[in-house]
């Protein structure tokens, strides 16, 4: 494993006195925070072939082309085209056979005079691991939560820094690089909640378990990938849409898990008179779901099952360490002011109103469920069968504690909570646990229980085996 340096200072000095590395920073949004550290540092002249700032949106257009928003990935590719072309027309004859280039750019939304709320910003590097060899690439989406403008700044360019150097000098270990991002960084200011490797550097990345990571680790609180494989910014992602989630193990994916999802999604547009288009879907898998707490273990292997099968089932992924409903919702409703909707089964229902869950609040309940509902949200829930009696339970059986009965008729009364009466009655006998079970033991039985699409994949890659 590489040498491990956290400070800025000494990560661009290293880089500066590093003779081989030679490339350009260009900064627009919040400063030129990241040239200047390698400025401060000394030696800059070794590294740095050229920095910018076009802040006027004429001089940018003029040099990158117009873009529809400024602070976009959109934008953040062309500076990286636009530096990347100049460095190896400009120096390429020059300094071509000893140098690997590099083009560094960022553009950011951070807070200021006349924008008050939190920042956000794109940044990436596009660099040569060897000389005059094919480029590989490393996108990142940061959101801001300084108090200021100042520490945004000051965050902006440690973490420019940080990305500069684990490009250059950590690319052949991706997960030691994503961990460095936040070397001398405090968490709460900054969190990158999309990150993307490209590139002969990292042909054997898979960028779904990065986003993982990043959720694994604390850099974010949520990362999501789409049904291609791609990771996706969740604020790009839920823009203007209307929000559907469907939170499971998926291990595997079953008729009922689909199903449910599927009538909800009916009912859901239905209601809110929303098209599909206006609608995203996310399969949302927690860290608990996955088997571990924040910074635990989680099985790798286990993991890229579920993502295999979801993406074969059309389906965007969600990854998070809301364990609770109503910091899900918060965290939806941070992008998106459009109705958001969550389907569950009966159990899951039944957990909602498990108190222990609220013991940190100091309005318990009330206050979580007041988080909860506080925007355009419902849930969905399905029925449930009971195992001993055979008897369908639903909304409007469920029981809970005598002192939150009228707070839960409160709730099916203003249809926050709305019976899934439309599932197939037959998926109700079907536990995820049970399809596992029998997956590993050679039974057969499983394939009636799961979607054919789900049957083909675990055949055909080997999925779930012990």
């Amino acid at each position: 494993m590489s040498e491990q340096i956290r400070d800025p200072h000494q990560k661009a000095l290293t880089l500066n006195l590093d003779s081989a590395k030679y490339g350009t920073i260009a900064e627009i949004g919040a400063g030129q925070e990241t040239a200047r550290w390698f400025f401060r540092a000394g030696g800059a002249a070794g590294t740095i072939a050229k920095t910018m700032s076009a802040y006027d949106m004429t001089f940018s257009d003029a040099i990158y082309g117009q873009s529809p928003r400024y602070v976009s990935r959109v934008r953040l590719h062309a500076m990286l085209d636009h530096e990347y072309r100049l460095l190896l027309e400009r120096l390429d004859k020059a300094r071509g056979e000893s140098s690997c280039f590099f083009a560094f750019a960022n553009t950011v939304a951070a807070r200021s005079f006349t924008h008050k709320t939190d920042g956000h910003g794109w940044l990436g590097i596009r660099f040569q691991t060897e000389p005059r060899v094919a480029p590989s690439q490393i996108d990142i989406h940061v959101n801001l939560h300084g108090k200021d403008n100042v520490r945004d700044q000051e965050t902006l360019g440690i973490l420019g820094v940080n990305l500069i150097y684990g490009a250059l000098q950590l690319h052949d270990e991706p997960l030691v690089l994503l961990r460095s991002l936040l070397d001398q960084l405090y968490p709460e200011l900054a969190e990158i909640d999309m990150i993307e490797f490209s590139g002969p550097a990292f042909s054997q990345v898979d960028n779904r378990l990065m986003a993982l990571h990043l959720v694994q680790y604390g850099l974010s609180h949520a990362a999501m990938f789409t049904a291609d494989g791609h990771v996706a910014q969740v604020a790009d992602a839920l823009w203007k849409k209307s929000v559907l989630v469907e939170r499971s193990r998926f291990r595997p994916p079953t008729r009922l898990t689909m199903d449910l999802l599927d009538r909800a999604q009916t009912a859901f547009l239905a209601d809110t008179g929303n098209r599909n288009e206006d609608l995203i879907v996310l399969s949302e898998m927690t860290l608990r779901d996955l088997g571990a707490e924040e910074g635990g273990k989680i099985d790798i292997r286990d993991f890229l099952s579920r993502a295999d099968i979801l993406c074969e089932l059309g389906k965007d992924v969600l990854i998070s360490s809301h364990g609770e409903y109503y910091r899900l919702a918060q965290y939806l409703f941070r992008y998106t002011d459009r109705p958001v909707a969550i389907a569950m089964g009966l159990p899951s229902l039944r957990e909602i109103f498990n108190e222990k869950y609220y013991e940190n609040l100091p309005g318990g309940i009330l206050e979580a469920f007041g988080r909860l509902f506080k925007h355009d949200l419902r849930l969905y829930v399905c029925p449930e069968l009971e195992r001993k009696s055979g008897k369908q339970l639903d909304v409007y059986t469920m029981q809970v504690e005598p002192h939150l009965y009228h707070l839960y008729a409160y709730l099916l009364e203003n249809d926050f909570v709305k019976a899934l009466d439309t599932v197939e009655k037959e998926y109700l006998a079907i536990y995820s646990h049970e399809v596992l079970d029998k997956i590993q033991a050679g039974d057969p039985g499983w394939e009636d229980m799961v979607p054919p699409e789900v049957v083909k994949t675990i055949k055909a890659k080997g999925l779930f085996v012990r």
